[in-house]
């Protein structure tokens, strides 16, 4: 099964008012881009472990250690950021790890609503030594 036909297309009505359930996320702005989802903390971690320069690498690096192949995915989605529920560094990067909930997927045209869900993401940070 692929990340998108998990992600199942809901009329627009039923998109709109389902994100506003979640009390986790603020309604007020989504983002629309292209993003790394994963469904655990840890398979993010992991990703950024394995990260040497090519995502696409790393994804399905992540996906075949858990022997899921849909674990991780990097696609152009709309989505709302949560909570921040870690920081990873690796080299002299560092990401936070973030809750965020998919409602749409980004196409050429327009972003299509789907069933809102749950995943971690990584969004980076700068850090500055004192």
């Amino acid at each position: 099964m692929s990340f998108a036909t998990r992600l199942a297309p809901l009329p627009l009505l039923a998109a709109l008012c389902a994100p506003a359930l979640a009390a986790d996320y603020s309604a007020a702005d989504y983002e629309v881009g292209s993003v790394l989802f994963c469904d655990t903390k840890a398979q993010a971690e992991r990703f950024v472990t394995l990260f040497a320069g090519d995502a696409e690498a790393a994804v399905v690096a992540v996906n075949a250690e858990v022997q899921n192949p849909t674990a991780c995915a990097l696609m152009d989605v709309a989505f709302m950021r949560g909570s921040q529920v870690g920081t990873v560094r690796h080299a002299d990067n560092t990401f936070e790890i973030v809750r965020i909930l998919v409602v749409g997927l980004s196409t050429a045209s327009r972003v299509k609503p789907v069933r809102p869900a749950a995943y971690f993401s990584l969004f980076s940070i700068k850090e500055y030594g004192v």
